[in-house]
């Protein structure tokens, strides 16, 4: 399920997917497109990943990580006060381990660490009272490419259109971290309005008839808090990751 077209008011009120479920945690498949929770842009939203999940299991959840707005893919609760502290531990002595997948702009061979600090990315009225003036913060992440494509269509200056199917795992959780770690490379993210190619995201739109940022949290990985188990939680991708991916052979 792909909520499409940030902005636009949803009607039918989704069911997410349920990766993963004890009495301990549960985890969703988030769309495209759908917050996390209430935050100061979603004046004119209706639904939340927080307010369906604990909808549909019928308890409280406490959300354990951010996923962005047009970010799909695995997304992580608690389901008691003490397993979130202890997975928050986890998530900051980076034990818990995510894999992203991101299509992005030309061709990115080969693998490497981007180990690029950021700027703390702040909201103009949710952040009002942080301080602008902090030093970049330490971000690193590993990228590898697992395919690449072209579509022997012009576009500006060039004769043909490159893509990428990049393998990305953070090692810090900056804000925007992935998406402006694949921008510092010259290789921006298709459908990202913030740090992507106002060429491309369009050609991209109309070529493939639907637009979103095309950025998926794929995979979690984690020693269970209270069971000591090795979890692994994965997202399949959806429709339209499949339309790209039958259109280029991958």
């Amino acid at each position: 399920m792909t909520i499409e077209n940030a902005g636009s008011v949803i009607v039918d009120k989704p069911v997410l997917k349920i990766l993963y479920q004890d009495e301990y945690l549960v985890a969703v498949d988030k769309p495209a497109g759908l917050f996390v929770h209430r935050s100061f842009m979603d004046k004119d939203e209706i639904y939340f990943a927080l307010q369906l999940i604990r909808d549909q299991i019928g308890q409280y959840v406490y959300p354990l990580h951010r996923l962005d707005r047009p970010t799909s893919g695995v997304l992580l609760f608690a389901l008691t006060q003490d397993v979130a502290r202890l997975m928050g531990q986890a998530f900051t002595d980076r034990k818990i381990q995510k894999t992203y997948y991101a299509l992005t702009r030309g061709h990115l061979l080969g693998e490497g660490l981007i180990d690029y600090p950021l700027k703390e990315k702040l909201d103009d009225l949710g952040d009002k009272n942080v301080s602008r003036d902090k030093e970049p913060q330490s971000a690193i992440t590993f990228y590898q490419s697992d395919a690449i494509a072209t579509l022997e269509v012009p576009l500006g200056k060039y004769s043909s259109v490159r893509y990428s199917l990049v393998k990305c795992l953070p090692q810090t959780g900056r804000r925007h971290q992935i998406r402006r770690h694949l921008a510092h490379l010259r290789h921006p993210i298709i459908g990202d309005i913030n740090y992507g190619d106002n060429k491309q995201n369009p050609f991209f739109g109309e070529y493939f008839g639907f637009k979103r940022l095309m950025l998926i949290a794929k995979k979690v990985e984690f020693t269970h808090p209270i069971t000591e188990q090795t979890i692994v939680i994965e997202a399949d991708f959806d429709a339209q990751w499949r339309q790209v991916f039958n259109t280029f052979e991958w």
